[in-house]
């Protein structure tokens, strides 16, 4: 099944050095209709990475600074009053468009995080009664900062778990750095980005992996890392079915991406922490333990 977003990846690795694993996971989200969360230390690339994947894939982009006095009506728009026609009329905000970056998501009090829920699950956002369809694709990269640092609030985890894949980029290793400081600025490279596959081009990739074959077997697999995370002694709760969904619509990306026309139990353990990490929370701290998930994949067997 061959694929037309090669260029796409390579376009993207010109401008993130050295994270390939990263830039094909985001790519995956996106094909896998799902919203990506990337969390890391400010400065690591996390906002370029959001800008990147938007203008390589030809989506229109907003990006909304979370800050502790935005209001949900900042981000899903207002209805303001027309003396002239004596109605109320809808002024759309910025999360209509094909790809919102909320950055810094975590800086911004609850009741504003909790605006994105419905947008990022039904595609739509209601005011006054009256329900607002959102673009298709429509895809959220939200940017959080550790929770250690200061001012921020941690996501619940009703809003975690509407995010498919959590991931870290981490420090570039040496030559990496290296190129990225001998080279040109990112923020211009990105400027001069143009899109490596249109959008038409994308609603039909996302359409062709969800037609990508899931075996009996797989399942099966699937369904034996859901029960490990749910019988861990160390985990507060585990996988729900809603997450399992989202991990077989990533491996389908990934197996897609493969030039596959069905999932391997290889591709489930590729995306698998991404997918599994900010869904597992220890029991004795509350804290988010994304290393559970490697530990997982090595003690279940496949099938």
């Amino acid at each position: 099944m061959p694929h037309s977003f090669s260029p796409a990846l390579a376009q993207l690795n010109r401008v993130i050095l050295g994270k390939e694993d990263q830039v094909r996971m985001a790519l995956c989200c996106l094909l896998a209709r799902g919203h990506l969360l990337l969390e890391d230390l400010p400065g690591v690339g996390k906002t370029t990475l959001a800008h990147a994947l938007a203008a390589t894939v030809g989506l229109r982009f907003q990006r909304v600074q979370f800050t502790s006095d935005l209001l949900p009506a900042d981000l899903i728009g207002v209805s303001i009053y027309q003396r002239d026609t004596g109605q109320f009329r809808f002024h759309h905000g910025p999360v209509f468009t094909q790809v919102l970056l909320a950055d810094e998501i975590n800086r911004a009090p609850p009741k504003t995080q909790s605006a994105l829920l419905e947008a990022m699950e039904e595609q739509q956002v209601t005011v006054d009664g009256t329900s607002y369809p959102l673009p298709e694709p429509f895809f959220v990269i939200a940017t959080q900062n550790p929770q250690h640092q200061i001012g921020t609030f941690p996501l619940p985890e009703s809003q975690l778990d509407r995010f498919l894949m959590r991931l870290e980029l981490g420090y570039p290793d040496g030559a990496a750095e290296r190129a990225m400081l001998a080279g040109e600025n990112r923020r211009d490279l990105v400027a001069q980005l143009r899109p490596a596959v249109e959008p038409n081009d994308l609603l039909t990739a996302q359409r062709e992996v969800d037609k990508v074959h899931v075996a009996g077997p797989l399942l099966d697999y699937v369904q034996a890392l859901a029960r490990a995370t749910r019988s861990h002694d160390a985990l507060s709760y585990g996988l729900s079915p809603r997450a399992l969904l989202g991990l077989i619509a990533a491996a389908r990306a990934w197996a897609w991406l493969d030039n596959r026309d069905h999932v391997i139990p290889e591709d489930v353990q590729a995306v698998f922490p991404g997918v599994a990490g900010h869904r597992l929370v220890q029991r004795a701290s509350g804290r988010v333990a994304p290393d559970a998930a490697l530990e997982l994949l090595r003690a279940v067997a496949i099938p």
